[in-house]
């Protein structure tokens, strides 16, 4: 980091005029492959001899002998450009096929672990828009205001996406459309607006803030070398198993039971073997504070306190830290080896509650 610019420039001009040499030797006249190599042999020695003005000297010879060989066009400036984005596409494509995925936490079943999409109605309305701006930075938060222009009636909630990756709602009444920044699942439970309901004109249909899931990076490396743990919070498709409706979906959830385990709830606590489970997540739901409820009963298995599940080879058992309010393993079953993505391993936005190591 200490070395004068000049020099790292020369011994850059170096490497690439030996290089141009190897690719040209084959095609090049011998006078001039003599007269490239004695400027890169003169260069070369007036950096061992540390000499300013004899170096930038020397280097702006043999640059300019390397310009009239090799002239710069536009087309060659479009093809190292094009070639950087394609390298970089490749790249970006490997690390999230066989490496790190991102993924967004689209519902509300490991709350408060994992933040899904929650909106707030507020009464107020918006603040300024530098509050707006600082508040999505950190918390991925995003306001909404709605008001009706005319009397009207919502016919009906179109979902639309923009970019694969941000959900809209397109609010269609008989008379005026809205585009509104929420899915249509928030503003249907969290701010009431669903088909039917009719509107006079100024009056609010949605206002408030909708704080964006949690965006998750998913390590799918390491399920290739080691078995999945208990406890850990795990990402899975949803093909192959039947009782769930959409099968081309993913999911995340905590990672409750390993293939042969025998569980078993008795609200609050899972058990695990007839022991109570262990581990920091398991521990932080049962103890029923800070936003956690503990577990509860399920619906097809682990409804009845008294009776064990076991689960079967090559499955894993997926519970939800929101437990009364998550569509998990309790009601559609194990989830089939083959079915694990990776383990939930870092939330890298928002800022804001919980930015960090997935636990």
């Amino acid at each position: 980091m200490f070395t004068p610019r000049y020099v790292k420039h020369s011994k850059l001009l170096v490497r690439h005029a030996r290089k141009f040499l190897r690719y040209k030797r084959d095609i090049m006249d011998t006078e001039t492959y003599d007269a490239i190599a004695g400027d890169i042999w003169r260069l070369r020695a007036g950096l061992k001899q540390r000499d300013k003005k004899q170096i930038e000297s020397r280097a702006e010879e043999l640059d300019a002998k390397l310009h009239q060989l090799m002239p710069v066009t536009w087309e060659s400036h479009w093809r190292e450009n094009c070639e950087v984005i394609l390298v970089a596409i490749v790249v970006a494509v490997g690390i999230r096929s066989y490496f790190l995925q991102p993924f967004k936490i689209p519902t509300g079943s490991m709350q408060p672990t994992l933040n899904g999409i929650i909106g707030h109605p507020m009464t107020a309305p918006p603040p300024n828009i530098l509050q707006q701006v600082a508040e999505f930075i950190l918390r991925g938060r995003n306001y909404i205001s709605v008001v009706s222009r005319e009397d009207d009636e919502v016919l009906q909630i179109q979902r639309q996406k923009f970019f694969f990756f941000f959900t809209w709602s397109r609010i269609i009444c008989e008379h005026q459309k809205f585009l509104v920044y929420c899915p249509p699942e928030q503003l249907g439970s969290d701010f009431r607006v669903s088909p039917g309901i009719r509107y006079r004109r100024g009056e609010v249909i949605a206002r408030g803030a909708v704080d964006t899931g949690d965006q998750v990076f998913v390590d799918k490396f390491s399920y290739n070398f080691v078995k999945p743990h208990r406890g850990d919070v795990f990402v899975f498709r949803t093909r192959n198993i039947p009782d769930i409706g959409d099968q081309t979906q993913f999911y995340i959830k905590r990672l409750a039971g390993l293939p042969g385990d025998r569980l078993r709830i008795e609200p609050p606590r899972l058990y695990v073997d007839e022991k109570v489970a262990e581990g920091y997540g398991f521990e932080r739901v049962m103890s029923a504070k800070d936003g956690y409820r503990g577990y509860g009963p399920g619906h097809l298995v682990l409804s009845d306190p008294h009776k064990e599940f076991q689960v079967p080879a090559h499955t894993y058992f997926a519970m939800g830290d929101n437990s009364y309010n998550s569509f998990d393993s309790r009601w559609w079953g194990p989830v089939p080896e083959r079915n694990l993505v990776g383990r939930g391993l870092f939330v890298y936005w928002p800022f804001i509650p919980h930015w960090g190591i997935v636990r």
